[in-house]
This record gives C-alpha cells, sequence and structure tokens, in this order.
C-alpha cells in the first residue's frame, strides 16, 4: 500500500528544515486540519523539528503555590479566584524557610529549576518583599534555578526580580487573544502581554503558555500559538484543562488524547526553539499517550505535584525518560541551546533591516498607535519582529 503523502507536511518540512523559517498561519492551520489519519505523520514532522531545533534533552522543573486561594481575578478555570466557590485550602504565603525546604526537596527530585507560584492580581510591597527574602535565601543555599509566578508585574518589579537573580519569569497568556474575553473580564490581554515584555525587557527568560481545551476552537489553538511565538518566549508550559468542581468550566468535556498531541506537535511547528512543557492536566487527559506527547514536541516536564492537582510520582516520570532515552538536562543549557538556534536561524535567513527600522543593543518593549505592543529582541530589526498572521 502506498503511503499517502500530505502537502501541508510537505510544505512544513521544507520550511522548518530546509529553509529554516517559521511557518505562516495559513501553513500551520493546513497542518492542524489534516485528518486524523495523519496525526502519526504530523508527529513524525514534529519530532524532527525538535531533535533539530533542541536535541533530545528535558527539563525538569518544580513548583509550589507559594500563596493558595482568595484571587481577585475571575479566571473561569481557576479554582484559587475567590469568585467561585471551590473546596480549595486557602493558605497565606509561605515563608521563606518553607520554600527552601520545597527547593531542596526539589532538587533531590532531579529537578533544576524552581518556580514560586502566588495566587495574586499581582504582588503588593510586602509580598513582594518576602518572595525576594525567599530568592535570596534560596540562592545562597542551592543550586536551583529560580522562577517567579507573581502576576502582573510593574516594569519596576520585573527588574528587581532580574537583579535579585531569578532567572526566569512565567505568565501565561492562558490562551487566544479573541478568547481570553470567555476566560477573563477582571484584567486584559494587553496586561498579560506588557507584563510578559517588562520579564523580557529586564532580562529574565520568559516562561508563557496557557491552558487548551477550555471550549476555543482549532483556530484558536493556533492562533494561540501564534501569540505565544509573537513574544518569543524561552519556555512553553501546555496544561490540558481539569476541571475543577465549583469553576464555571466544571462541566467542561476533557481535550481528546489524540488532539492533544495534535496541539503538542502544533505548538512544535509553530514554535521550532522552545522549551514546551508538559504542565497541569497531561495525567488525566492524555493517559497512556504522555510518551507520545514527548515523541511529538515535549521537551519539558513539571515534576511532582501541580499548584492545585495531584501530579504523578517523579520516579514515573524519569522512568519515562530513560524509557524513550531522552536524557534530563539542566534549565539553563536548554535555554542556551534555544537561544542559540533560534541566533543560528536567523543568521541563516540573513534578515536585512531597512534603514527605517527600529534596531538597538538592547531588548526594548515597542508601543506604536494602532499596532500591538510588542517586544524587539536586541540587534533585531522592528520589521521580523511581528506575528505572520
Amino acid at each position: 500500500m502506498t503511503p499517502v503523502i500530505y502537502e501541508p507536511l510537505e510544505v512544513a518540512a521544507a520550511a522548518l528544515l530546509e529553509e529554516k523559517r517559521d511557518l505562516s498561519f495559513d501553513e500551520a492551520m493546513a497542518v492542524a486540519e489534516l485528518p486524523d489519519e495523519a496525526l502519526p505523520s504530523i508527529v513524525a514532522l514534529a519530532h524532527a523539528v525538535l531533535m533539530d531545533s533542541c536535541g533530545p534533552g528535558v527539563a525538569l522543573e518544580s513548583i509550589i503555590s507559594a500563596k493558595t486561594g482568595a484571587c481577585p481575578e475571575d479566571c473561569t478555570f481557576c479554582s484559587q479566584s475567590a469568585h467561585y466557590s471551590t473546596p480549595i485550602k486557602v493558605h497565606p504565603m509561605l515563608d521563606a524557610d518553607t520554600l527552601l525546604a520545597a527547593a531542596l526537596d526539589s532538587q533531590r527530585l532531579g529537578a533544576t529549576h524552581f518556580c514560586i507560584v502566588v495566587a495574586v492580581r499581582g504582588p503588593d510591597r510586602r509580598l513582594f518583599d518576602k518572595v525576594l527574602e525567599a530568592v535570596a535565601k534560596i540562592r545562597s543555599e542551592t543550586s536551583i534555578e529560580l522562577a517567579c509566578s507573581l502576576g502582573i508585574l510593574t516594569r519596576d518589579q520585573a527588574v528587581s526580580l532580574a537583579e535579585a537573580g531569578v532567572a526566569t519569569y512565567n505568565h501565561n497568556l492562558e490562551t487566544a487573544r479573541s478568547f481570553f474575553p470567555n476566560i477573563c473580564t477582571t484584567h486584559t490581554y494587553e496586561e498579560r502581554v506588557m507584563t510578559c515584555l517588562y520579564a523580557k525587557e529586564a532580562g529574565m527568560d520568559l516562561c508563557s503558555g496557557g491552558i487548551l481545551g477550555m471550549g476555543e476552537s482549532l483556530r484558536q489553538r493556533v492562533e494561540f500559538a501564534f501569540e505565544l511565538r509573537n513574544l518569543d518566549p524561552v519556555e512553553v508550559p501546555i496544561n490540558f484543562l481539569d476541571p475543577r468542581p465549583g469553576t464555571p468550566l466544571a462541566g467542561m468535556p476533557l481535550v481528546r488524547p489524540t488532539d492533544a498531541v495534535r496541539a503538542i506537535a502544533l505548538f512544535r511547528l509553530v514554535m521550532p526553539e522552545v522549551l514546551l512543557r508538559y504542565a497541569g492536566g497531561r495525567e488525566v487527559v492524555l493517559r497512556e499517550l504522555q510518551a507520545y506527547g514527548l515523541v511529538a514536541g515535549v521537551n519539558g516536564l513539571i515534576v511532582g505535584n501541580y499548584l492545585t492537582t495531584l501530579g504523578r510520582p517523579a520516579n514515573e516520570d524519569l522512568q519515562l525518560l530513560e524509557d524513550l532515552g531522552r536524557p534530563a538536562i539542566s534549565q539553563d543549557s536548554m535555554s542556551s541551546r534555544i537561544k542559540s538556534e533560534k541566533n543560528r536561524r536567523m543568521r541563516h535567513l540573513r534578515v536585512e533591516p531597512r534603514k527605517e527600522d527600529l534596531v538597538t543593543s538592547e531588548g526594548v518593549v515597542l508601543v506604536e498607535p494602532g499596532r500591538p505592543v510588542r517586544y524587539i529582541p536586541p540587534g533585531i530589526p522592528a520589521s521580523t519582529s511581528q506575528t505572520e498572521r
């Protein structure tokens, strides 16, 4: 029997592996809309792109909910929102010694990255000072790299975190811009984008992803991937909705396992050089297909438990990686590889700036009337930092 050749995959393969250019929105949609029978071929291409751009390594991270519940925002997926009656156990900000103990435990599990997460709109002075105290203590007594997820930041707060030694800032876009009003009304999409850009401008690596399965269309999933690509994150965590009792999305059906794998592959094809991290919901959505997701493009894992849901034992994830021949590597090594590959591809494309283009020696946030706020990396012309739609 002659194997079926899918033209959209041929176009995508030529673009990503030969021409070393990004996919256009239409090219990505053509792959997204292929029939279920094409899924193995989609996964095979995504795996080839992963190996070409990032290699076989997998970065391990552990997270801790340093302050849980009573969040004033109304995100419909979140059991920590004060707007909904959920069984979540509220607790105030953990002290520095407790966070240090958790970081040490994470390091023993094999994680090289530890993320402090708090449920707030954004940190007030008192909470921010407690975070800085914990950061200083963890940095002085462990070798683990630190990340923070503290909600919406000011520019000055982003600078303070970077100066304190926080390597990565996590702030998820959560979903596509066009779908976001269905998910949250207490802050805007642009506020999330600005926080991400402030983090990059301050010199931290950006970690930004979101949740799939909240009612968005296939087209909006692809739109979401392009929104993320426009931010140029180092890391993209992919969560799958695990509906929480008491939230407006409590009755949502789970994403089909094969649709979850397709989404992983699409994110890899849209963002070839990125740390694509398995996050919450993978255990209940993918079940026995979790290994397939690693083949389809995942190269990062959150080990242990999540913020309000249980993960699976770390030893099972480590065994999975060993079975797949995927070595665990440090977050720093992965970040360096990703940045190097992006720079190499830009040199390959030989993008030349127009005379009127903005090119700076440092990364800047560019605000132009009537256009989306953008982050312009150092040495890159502004015209190449657009989302292709």
